[in-house]
């Protein structure tokens, strides 16, 4: 039984398939769409969303991380430009997204240091204590079961190392919650609709981050699954927010 409202919001509402089934199916999509829709919504600044969050890890000086919900590689094709860790392994469970990522890999020619497979972030195909750092962007927000993802990321964590989440969150100040409720309710679904001809991926989009437990709940969340040193830091009047968590040293 999934234990957040967050776990029983899925994108197709009529569909039989699970949560898992559905978001896989919906990125694949949405894929040759996916990064150009990503700068297109937020003015770019997703960009600089994503150095900051990997940037929380520059202290580690990690040498093998993985990426959990790589998508089209943003998060580990910048994590090898700021971090030159030894290897980060991407996961996804959309093959089209992995593709168009391992694509971008392959431009770059960085295949020895970045390698992308299908995987499941609730089942994670590796070792206890193999990564000394994990990174997750806008992600742990289409987990089927929150908790069951975040207990495999601690388990395949080293003792030490540290987990670093982006996700959307909802902005605080009240002038601005207006502006941000027209846009993800009204605009980001129609852009969806009109540029990558699938509305219900962006409509899907604003009811994940409404039912998302975001800011103190979600480090509540993180401790409860075994994280320690828990911080978040909200960036952009609040519609995205980093969230830390470190893995108790034996």
């Amino acid at each position: 039984m999934s234990k957040y409202n967050h776990d029983t919001i899925v994108p197709f509402k009529d569909s039989e398939q699970t949560k898992k089934e559905q978001v896989a199916g919906m990125f694949d999509q949405i894929a040759f769409r996916y990064d150009f829709m990503n700068r297109f919504l937020s003015g770019g600044i997703d960009v600089s969303w994503r150095r900051k969050a990997i940037k929380e890890l520059a202290a580690l000086k990690p040498q093998k991380i993985l990426d959990v919900a790589t998508g089209t590689a943003d998060v580990a094709i910048m994590t090898m430009k700021y971090l030159k860790p030894e290897k980060i392994i991407g996961i996804d469970i959309s093959e089209g997204m992995l593709e168009i990522g391992r694509q971008k890999v392959a431009k770059l020619l960085l295949n020895k240091h970045i390698e992308l497979q299908q995987g499941d972030s609730e089942a994670i195909k590796f070792d206890d204590n193999t990564f000394d750092a994990i990174t997750v962007a806008f992600g742990v927000r289409n987990f089927e079961n929150l908790e069951k993802g975040l207990g495999e990321m601690l388990r395949v964590l080293k003792p030490g190392g540290k987990l670093v989440v982006l996700e959307f969150s909802k902005p605080r100040k009240t002038w601005f919650k207006g502006i941000y409720n027209v846009y993800m309710k009204a605009i980001a679904p129609k852009a969806g609709e009109w540029l990558s001809k699938n509305k219900d991926a962006y409509q899907y989009l604003n009811n994940s981050v409404k039912a998302f437990p975001e800011g103190e709940t979600f480090l509540h969340i993180l401790e409860q699954s075994g994280f320690s040193d828990t911080t978040l830091k909200r960036l952009s009047l609040g519609i995205c927010t980093i969230y830390c968590g470190t893995k108790r040293k034996v």
